[in-house]
């Protein structure tokens, strides 16, 4: 058994016990978006800090906690602050809670992350359910011994369930909730992009730039999670604005729009555990 294998089964251990039953789906909240744990009904809080072999959340703007609870029939595992390997983290790190998550039983993984918009008519505030990503990392989570329970190699052709992404269109439009469609191009920060690198970005046929998002991406299907990507637009990516780049713009967008966010997360999981209940299982006997 891997030091990683060890590592993510020491911490889950600590977490069963201070939260109730198995978790059905993981959330990870991006930048600013910290507000979406409201959504939680009868919400455990446990401290990153609490938990021995777990990191530190050092950015403004990610609480670093874990929140337990329910949404709608759903039990949820919310992480309420990530890790970045811009922080000097290595990727096992990053990719520790993900490990948690499957540990305690999760099956499903949404993933949110505030994004610079490269696509023209993506601008501050939009939200985009992703298809696709390039990792331009340069790194990859699963480098190493294999973890126990996870795939050697991941078929990554479709990352991002085609049924969830249907599923948080659907909902989008019954609650009236613009959501666009994109191509997440992952990079190591924590440097913002130069102009020519945003447009090197464009050509590879990204739509949306972020720090974050694609190794806890690539562990969770490693593990055989189902995933959901959510990204808000916070700013309009290097080259493309006038206005100087800025961590208080980011937040700042995330606290005005992260209500919407939240309904539709919610909405999402709230359809997620209906479906479960509605499911061949159910009333079996």
């Amino acid at each position: 058994m891997s030091d990683r294998t060890l590592d993510a089964r020491r911490v889950a251990d600590q977490l069963a016990d201070r939260i109730a039953g198995r978790p059905d789906v993981f959330i990870v909240l991006g930048s600013g978006l910290g507000g979406i744990e409201r959504t939680v009904r009868d919400a455990v809080v446990v401290p990153f800090a609490q938990l021995p072999g777990m990191p530190s959340a050092s950015v403004r703007g990610h609480m670093g906690r874990f929140v337990a609870g329910r949404i709608g029939s759903a039990a949820v595992l919310m992480a309420s602050g990530r890790f970045h390997a811009y922080e000097g983290h290595g990727m096992e790190s990053v990719a520790l809670p993900v490990r948690v998550a499957a540990c305690l039983g999760a099956s499903t993984f949404v993933v949110t992350n505030a994004a610079g918009g490269i696509r023209e008519d993506l601008l501050p505030g939009d939200l985009v359910v992703l298809e696709d990503h390039l990792n331009l990392m340069f790194r990859n989570p699963l480098v190493g011994p294999v973890v126990e329970g996870e795939t050697r190699f991941p078929d990554m052709s479709a990352p991002y369930d085609a049924g969830l992404r249907s599923l948080a269109e659907a909902v989008a439009r019954d609650v009236g909730i613009p959501l666009a469609r994109g191509v997440y191009a992952a990079v190591l920060g924590p440097s913002y992009e130069t102009a020519a690198e945003v447009r090197m970005l464009s050509r590879l046929g990204a739509d949306l730039v972020g720090m974050s998002t694609v190794p806890e991406v690539i562990v969770a299907r490693a593990l055989g999670l189902r995933c959901l990507a959510l990204s808000m637009v916070t700013n309009r990516a290097a080259g493309l604005s006038e206005a100087p780049l800025s961590h208080e713009e980011v937040l700042e967008v995330g606290r005005r729009s992260a209500g919407r966010l939240a309904e539709l997360v919610s909405g999402v999981i709230h359809e997620v555990g209906r479906q479960a209940l509605d499911g061949p299982e159910r009333g079996a006997k």
